[in-house]
């Protein structure tokens, strides 16, 4: 099942089940279930198996996917974590840039104020013109958990998603002392563009991942590339911190990033980061608006 949170022109957010074949955008609709199931993904993600049925019947009004505005499936979460350099040749191209490689798994936290919908706008701050884009797999947690084996950690998994983990290298690197204000910008969290349940995803270690720059393709990947995979990493967690229905993980992103080359995204640019049977997100590159006033 795929769930989208959506609006109807200038209309009140909606959930909503996304139906058709995910490679023919022009197939896609969205039925809005929230007379079933309310307008908050988060809050149904713990009773989501017992109300499946029901969210799979719902015959609300039926929309064209290209007539709405999607949201982010999930806009609140308790937290946003991302691990950083997860795939083998992310930590070397990392590496010749000058950045540490770490040794264990290195978790940071995204502010969930950055969290923005599929087709959002990305600002490039005025402080900074080292915006750079990492395409990820995103985990979204469905049951509350701790201390989760590696071995029993899909059953704690909602679904998947697409992340774009936005990053503005000089404030990562140099401008403070831990990731967090790097990685944190407004806007700078796009995900989505739905939710696709775990039951959907025959093996979330086996996606394609392929981000593109105005079209040009900048990473080409696939998740069974992963230093540590997505049940590794919830083991790690559950290790350190009770994990929460609607907790976003951000899996790590592979080769290709701007970094390396100075290759950063400027005002016009379109990034576009897909994930086989996931979806995509196509985001803009806008200019920081004028605060004056």
């Amino acid at each position: 099942m795929k769930l989208a949170r959506f609006r109807v022109g200038d209309g009140p957010v909606r959930l909503g089940r996304v139906d058709g074949d995910v490679t023919d955008a022009a197939s896609l609709t969205v039925t809005d279930v929230s007379d079933v199931a309310g307008t908050s993904l988060r809050a149904i993600l713990p009773d989501l198996g017992a109300g499946r049925e029901a969210v799979a019947r719902a015959s609300g009004e039926t929309y064209a996917l290209s007539g709405v505005v999607l949201e982010a499936p999930v806009d609140d979460p308790q937290k946003y974590l991302g691990i950083g350099m997860n795939y083998a040749a992310h930590a070397e191209e990392a590496r010749q840039a000058g950045i540490p490689v770490p040794t264990s798994q290195l978790w940071f936290n995204k502010q969930v104020s950055c969290i923005v919908g599929p087709r959002a706008g990305i600002v490039k701050p005025d402080v900074s013109d080292e915006l750079d884009y990492e395409i990820e797999l995103a985990v979204v947690i469905g049951k509350r958990c701790k201390h989760v084996a590696a071995a029993d950690a899909r059953s704690v998994i909602a679904g998947y998603m697409v992340a774009n983990d936005v990053s503005v290298r000089d404030w990562l690197q140099k401008r403070s002392p831990t990731f967090t204000l790097g990685k944190s910008f407004d806007t700078h969290g796009p995900l989505g563009p739905w939710l696709t349940t775990d039951d959907e995803v025959h093996d979330p270690l086996d996606l394609g991942m392929r981000l593109t720059v105005n079209g040009e393709v900048r990473q080409d990947w696939r998740t069974d590339d992963m230093i540590d995979d997505v049940y590794e990493q919830i083991a790690y967690l559950t290790q350190v911190m009770t994990l929460e229905p609607g907790d976003v993980l951000a899996t790590g992103t592979p080769s290709g990033i701007g970094a390396p080359t100075g290759r950063f995204l400027k005002v016009g640019d379109v990034v576009r980061a897909e994930i086989e049977g996931l979806g995509a997100l196509e985001n803009t590159i806008v200019p920081e608006p004028d605060q004056a006033g």
